[in-house]
């Protein structure tokens, strides 16, 4: 399986590309950052956003792309440019078909680090030690971004038998009568 993770943000958007199945080491194919200008207006900013994702999924072909979802923060300002930057992000991936799975902050960190309370430092440490690199990428997004696809790596088996269960029982039963001659 091979997951592109996209940390959002409209200055820095984290992306990293990870390789593998749950159960089995982990294999880091690509980490970056798409960096926008600050003082760019946003229209601009988020087609650089859109162009910078775009290459990344025509370098890399993930299958899934794992994005942080978006929560509640005292600065409307600031969960508003996130919130924008995962809406491009999700659309590049929706053109191309490609499944896009959501993750929270608290989610991911509990995945790769065993805390849903970890630090920026304990998840680019844990990253560093499950990807076996030489050092943490920089800056923290990028590792952010990293963080994403290990989580939806080894979450996703469960993920789809939840989803296959609840499909399940949603399904409209049909009664079989037995048939006796």
């Amino acid at each position: 399986m091979r997951v592109l993770g996209v940390d959002p943000g409209l200055t820095r958007c984290g992306v990293g590309v990870v390789e593998g199945v749950a159960g089995r080491p982990l294999k880091m194919a690509g980490v970056g950052v798409v960096r926008t200008a600050a003082d760019a207006e946003l229209g601009e900013r988020l087609v650089a956003i859109e162009r910078g994702i775009e290459q990344w999924l025509d370098e890399y072909e993930p299958e899934f792309v794992a994005v942080e979802r978006v929560f509640s923060q005292h600065n409307v300002r600031t969960v508003m440019g996130t919130a924008q930057a995962s809406a491009v992000a999700m659309l590049c991936a929706a053109r191309r078909g490609l499944p896009v799975a959501l993750h929270t902050p608290s989610e991911v960190k509990a995945a790769v680090t065993g805390s849903g309370r970890a630090d920026k430092d304990q998840v680019g440490a844990m990253v560093t030690r499950l990807l076996r690199l030489d050092a943490p990428p920089k800056p923290a997004d990028a590792a952010d971004a990293l963080a994403l696809a290990i989580c939806h790596i080894w979450r996703a088996p469960a993920l789809n038998r939840l989803q296959q269960a609840h499909a399940a029982a949603r399904a409209p039963r049909i009664p079989v009568r037995k048939v006796t001659r």
